[in-house]
């Protein structure tokens, strides 16, 4: 008997059980990673902020050159009904378009036709922790901008995981990679921020522009900080008052170590705290959250 709880898919334009989905080995989304995705979260029943997530996805594809027979508001109904046929109240909810398979023979990513697939498991955390995330600095280097627009959501994360390896050889949870200039720029899967008083830095380049990293500049702002979008140096994240990450699988979550530097008093901060708050209330507003009909 299928246990619905596991989640569900959409593939070839049907719904079935995550155990049932299905890729070609041929795809170049798997063979190239040569495909884009987003992920949307479902918290008690509702969408948040849905429509930045399908503009950003549609944005990607149109940098990547690749297309899906549907509209928005199509796509709308899809994620819907992978949620619903699992009847998850919170879960993470994932769209995907691969370049697909080339005619046979060909190299030419114009004779692929692109694939779309989505998915709703449950709702998954960076990391469960009380105590706030031990980050490391890791030496590995961010794929260039020059070479893969990181606007653009992609599975490249091969930095990403050694720079995971990285960290829990040096004792620490997870990692985040640098630049060329040894500046942070993001971890697999999350943004960072730093607090100094009254002032919030966050790196500019080289990142994803997470959306639940756009909510927290938003709300930080209106609070009356000071946000500073530009380079965010390891030495100066150290020394901060705080540190928190932003990501869907979690919302704001604070970084309480950084390398062998205990930050703050090794708790959740206030204003960490504050945003944190802040982010899950608006989970009940309406202009932020679509309620799935069940």
């Amino acid at each position: 008997m299928t246990d619905v709880t596991k989640g569900f898919a959409y593939v070839d334009a049907r719904i079935v059980p995550i155990s049932e989905a299905k890729i070609s080995l041929l795809d170049w989304g798997f063979l190239h990673s040569d495909a884009t995705y987003d992920v949307v979260h479902v918290w008690d029943g509702k969408f948040f902020r849905l429509d930045d997530h399908l503009e950003r996805f549609f944005s990607s594809m149109e940098k990547l050159r690749m297309s899906i027979p549907y509209t928005r508001e199509e796509l709308k109904l899809v994620l819907s009904n992978c949620v619903k046929a699992s009847g998850l109240r919170e879960a993470y909810v994932e769209m995907i378009t691969t370049r697909g398979l080339p005619k046979p023979g060909s190299r030419d990513p114009r004779t692929c036709t692109n694939q779309f697939f989505a998915f709703a498991i449950p709702f998954v955390w960076i990391t469960k922790s009380q105590n706030g995330l031990h980050l490391i600095v890791s030496s590995k280097q961010r794929i260039p901008v020059e070479s893969v627009d990181p606007a653009v959501k992609n599975y490249h994360w091969l930095d990403f995981v050694m720079g995971q390896f990285e960290a829990f050889d040096r004792g620490g949870e997870t990692a985040v990679v640098v630049d060329s200039q040894g500046n942070i720029t993001e971890g697999p899967g999350f943004n960072i921020f730093a607090v100094k008083d009254t002032e919030i830095i966050t790196p500019a380049s080289g990142i994803l522009e997470g959306i639940t990293r756009k909510t927290a500049i938003e709300l930080a702002t209106d609070y009356g900080y000071k946000v500073i979008q530009g380079n965010l140096a390891p030495e100066y994240a150290r020394c901060a008052n705080e540190v928190f990450a932003t990501s869907t699988a979690g919302g704001i979550l604070p970084i309480t170590k950084i390398d062998d530097k205990i930050i703050g008093n090794g708790a959740m901060g206030p204003v960490t705290q504050k945003l944190q708050d802040a982010y899950w209330s608006l989970h009940n507003n309406p202009q932020y959250s679509l309620a799935i009909d069940y």
